[in-house]
């Protein structure tokens, strides 16, 4: 783990990473300063008016909150009846769009995850959302129409990508982009869309020459983990390097660590906390608390009522009574993570009795989660 006084350093720490690096993939909760870091890396590539040219340039294209704060509505509230989005035309990110055909790079990407189409009015600075209704035998087409904030969003989102495309495909328009920098695009989508926004970004991040390298920021576990998948590759060359980035509200200080060598996935981490903490002996009383997490979210996933059906039958307790009980019970006391209470040696080896069993039934890569040693799974 890494410790930096500010944002501004943190930013200057991933644009020395990417000279090694394509893809740096960035896990942080909300609240860390995702968005502000975005900030501060775009505004590291900003320089400022050239005396020659008289004109600033920069390096970043970039999507985040910001981003979205380009398009506004304009609700028709005399009329209630020409309801349009507006677009910032100020800014540079729309200069030169209607040259580039936008409307038909747009739509490609929009009908992946949406029912409406639109027009884009370049001069006025608006889009038209349309939808197709059925009437009877006939099908009216309706214009103006207010979408919802998570259509507004997946648009906001296809427009960039749009432009992104422009950038990666090296299009003479935005020959200026060195880095993109995307911050939490999926905030108002379903894991479905979540799942198919990371897996088309991907393809699209290396479709390119690998000219431009790539920031992805996200609190979204699932989506983070998809874009891992897809952009990692085996071996000690790797394009991607996947970081945590944490904040401590008391210093203002944040830090950074690399997630190579620690699984990501929620519940493949407590396994491995739970399998560390047996190969020590260091089982305290709220460990019980993380096995039967584990244990629900198992029997969720498989399809069980209940987590008993993920204890493993034994001879002396065939149909999981016991064990089950058990983990009601043990998992039920007002167990602080600040002051530890060391479980009773007959409560460890009921855990490590029910924890192995779990792991025997469900196979996971040793590699991560080693098999027990003889002396802790008998003692």
């Amino acid at each position: 783990m890494t410790e930096f006084a500010s944002l501004d350093a943190i930013a200057t720490h991933l644009r020395e990473r990417l000279e090694q690096k394509k893809y740096i993939l960035l896990f942080a909760y909300n609240g860390t300063g995702k968005t502000r870091l975005s900030m501060a890396f775009k505004e590291q590539g900003k320089q400022p008016a050239d005396a020659n040219d008289g004109e600033a340039t920069r390096d970043t294209l970039y999507f985040n909150a910001f981003t979205e704060d380009l398009f506004s509505w304009d609700n028709d509230l005399e009329g209630d009846a020409e309801r349009v989005l507006h677009m910032n035309t100020d800014s540079r990110f729309f200069g030169g769009l209607q040259e580039l055909e936008m409307e038909n790079r747009i739509r490609p990407l929009l009908s992946r995850y949406a029912d409406f189409d639109f027009f884009i009015d370049y001069e006025q600075g608006t889009v038209n959302f349309v939808r197709e209704v059925v009437s009877g035998n006939s099908t009216e087409t309706i214009e103006h129409i207010k979408v919802s904030r998570g259509e507004e969003n997946i648009f906001i989102w296809c427009f960039f990508l749009a432009v992104a495309q422009l950038a990666v495909d090296e299009q003479e328009a935005y020959n200026w982009v060195k880095y993109l920098y995307i911050d939490d695009p999926i905030s108002s989508l379903d894991d479905n869309n979540a799942i198919a926004v990371a897996s088309h970004l991907a393809q699209l991040l290396k479709s390119g020459s690998g000219n431009i390298k790539t920031v992805l920021s996200s609190h979204h576990a699932l989506f983070f983990n998809v874009l891992w998948n897809e952009l990692n590759e085996r071996g000690r060359n790797s394009p991607l390097q996947p970081l945590f980035l944490s904040s401590d509200k008391a210093t203002g200080t944040h830090s950074i660590r690399y997630t190579n060598s620690t699984p990501f996935f929620h519940h493949i981490a407590l396994l491995k906390q739970l399998h560390e903490a047996v190969e020590t002996d260091q089982l305290y009383t709220y460990h019980f608390n993380i096995l039967r997490s584990i244990l629900e979210k198992t029997a969720t996933f498989h399809g069980f009522p209940n987590f008993s059906a993920c204890i493993k039958q034994d001879s002396d307790d065939e149909d999981g009574i016991l064990y089950t009980r058990l983990v009601n019970v043990l998992s039920h006391g007002n167990y602080s993570l600040f002051e530890p209470r060391e479980m009773l040696e007959e409560n460890k080896q009921y855990f490590k009795k029910i924890l192995y069993g779990f792991m025997e039934n469900y196979r996971f890569n040793p590699e991560l989660i080693p098999a027990p040693t003889q002396e802790s799974s008998t003692s």
